[in-house]
């Protein structure tokens, strides 16, 4: 009996650290921890919430039935591990840690849910789910009392909206922040723990992080991006999830230019970005992973019709 509860409370552990890792593709319970750790040493209340949003979303696949399979592969958890930090990060008040939680398992649930929806279509939820719950969580926050918005983010009148190019550009901060963002941080040291994250799972997707991130910068800088935005490498960690999902991981020998149209896709962000940032400006909402989302999805359908993409 207690030989059983050891097993599966290791069970129950590596799955979470695979839910971790799963935000960037990988099933591999080592660079879970390595970017556990990264967001750890960026900051311990977010490495905890992490940590315990992957538990939840993987608990809640537990109790609910889910095919082991799903969740030994993590699946169940990448959606509660961005969901939970994120509602951590940009909501404030005493019950912030209580939503971001219940988030979490609400993340894993809706997971779920679109799992069902979409299996017929051959297309990947990826991180759907969590922008939705975001967005909708934080929306929420202007009709009910206990749901407190960040003082980092604030609606904003396009009226009044200027866009400012000035300022350097550091090349490696943007490059580091640029994968640290994908997980909320803006750090050098996480950054590289998580390049050496996903090296640690095959130099292929490593060099595909590095080359979605520099041709994302590219693009930003000659399309006149803001330099800020730039150096915090915010145009860069949804062209780093983009190239590893249409080159890497959601290919086959079939699509012959998967790494062309991987570069394309990712550069195609940035302009996605900035729009759909400017979308949201008044409603003080960030844009996350959807441009990632759509640029993925946009791959994939074209590729049920043209196969070699």
């Amino acid at each position: 009996m207690q030989e059983n509860k050891r097993n599966s409370f290791i069970s129950l552990l590596e799955a979470s650290f695979k839910g971790v890792s799963q935000v960037i593709f990988i099933e591999n319970v080592v660079t879970g921890f390595i970017i556990l750790l990264a967001i750890t040493l960026s900051s311990y209340s977010l490495g905890v919430i992490a940590l315990l949003s992957a538990i939840i979303g993987t608990l809640v696949g537990k109790v609910g039935g889910a095919d082991e399979k799903i969740i030994n592969q993590g699946l169940m958890g990448y959606n509660s591990v961005l969901s939970g930090m994120a509602l951590a990060l940009f909501l404030s008040g005493p019950y912030m840690w209580i939503v971001a939680l219940v988030g979490a398992a609400v993340a894993a649930i809706l997971t779920a849910t679109m799992m069902h929806f979409m299996k017929n279509t051959g297309i990947p939820i990826l991180t759907f789910p969590f922008i939705i719950l975001t967005w909708f969580t934080l929306l929420a926050s202007y009709k009910l009392d206990g749901i407190q918005l960040s003082s980092t983010l604030a609606p904003q009148n396009l009226n009044s909206w200027k866009l400012n190019t000035a300022g350097e550009i550091h090349l490696l901060d943007a490059i580091f922040n640029g994968i640290g963002q994908i997980f909320f941080l803006t750090n050098a040291i996480p950054g590289i723990l998580i390049f050496i994250a996903v090296f640690w799972a095959g130099r292929k997707l490593g060099f595909y992080a590095v080359i979605g991130n520099f041709f994302a910068l590219l693009t930003a800088y000659a399309l006149g991006g803001e330099h800020t935005l730039m150096m915090l490498g915010l145009y860069g960690y949804n062209a780093i999830l983009t190239i590893l999902a249409v080159s890497a991981v959601f290919t086959t020998d079939q699509n012959r230019f998967s790494p062309l149209t991987g570069i394309i896709a990712a550069c195609l962000t940035v302009p996605i970005t900035a729009s759909i940032s400017i979308w949201l400006l008044p409603y003080g909402l960030p844009a996350l992973t959807m441009p990632f989302v759509l640029c993925t999805w946009l791959i994939l359908g074209a590729r049920k019709i043209l196969p070699r993409l």
